[in-house]
């Protein structure tokens, strides 16, 4: 059990208590100090990511070894496909399914140039948060898969509403707002919110 309650923002999926069991280091005490453990360990994960050129990006493989190194020191689920049902994302039992889908989209999506690059940028994203494969992390993890997909392709990765916001997209504001009101758009199967969105 968590020595603390922890704080969601707007659209973020609650831990179960057995998830929440899942906290690995026992000093973090506070909101303020897992926050900042999250984010040192999702800025290595993220610098091991530019660092490398990636020929296997869209395999199930991969999609899960980018999170296990996001959150590996804070949480012993990172990596893992989310064993419980949540109020977002498919079944628990359909998400491998639906993962192996989208990454066949994907390909067929670059491979047949369905979309200009925003687009599938935006989809992909969309499509992965919406699975929700893991317990907790599915944005961060989803932003940081797509922006690897872009530059991947010699694409420029999103800067998801940095350019004209301030504040961070993993807390309550204007950026996360606007950001889950897009991405709500794109449930409807409107992209041209999100589209917008992860250019400003």
């Amino acid at each position: 059990m968590s020595p603390f309650p922890i704080d969601y923002p707007p659209g973020a999926t609650p831990l179960d208590p057995n998830e929440v069991d899942g906290l690995i280091p026992d000093y973090i005490t506070t909101q303020a100090e897992l926050n900042a453990l999250e984010r040192e360990n999702i800025t290595e994960a993220t610098n091991w990511a530019e660092r490398r050129q990636h020929s296997d990006i869209l395999t199930a493989t991969f999609t899960l070894d980018v999170h296990k190194r996001m959150l590996n020191r804070v949480w012993k689920w990172a990596g893992k496909q989310r064993t419980s049902n949540k109020n977002l994302g498919v079944f628990k039992e359909n998400i491998s399914t639906e993962l192996a889908n989208l990454l066949a989209d994907a390909k067929y999506w670059i491979e047949n140039n369905t979309y200009g690059w925003d687009e599938i940028g935006a989809r992909f994203h969309h499509r992965l948060v919406s699975i929700h494969v893991f317990v907790n992390g599915n944005g961060r993890h989803a932003r940081i898969m797509t922006n690897l997909l872009l530059s991947s392709n010699e694409q420029e990765p999103f800067s998801w509403g940095m350019k004209t916001h301030a504040g961070a997209l993993e807390v309550e504001g204007a950026l996360r707002d606007e950001y889950i009101s897009a991405l709500k758009g794109a449930d409807q199967g409107d992209y041209a919110a999100l589209t917008r969105f992860v250019r400003s």
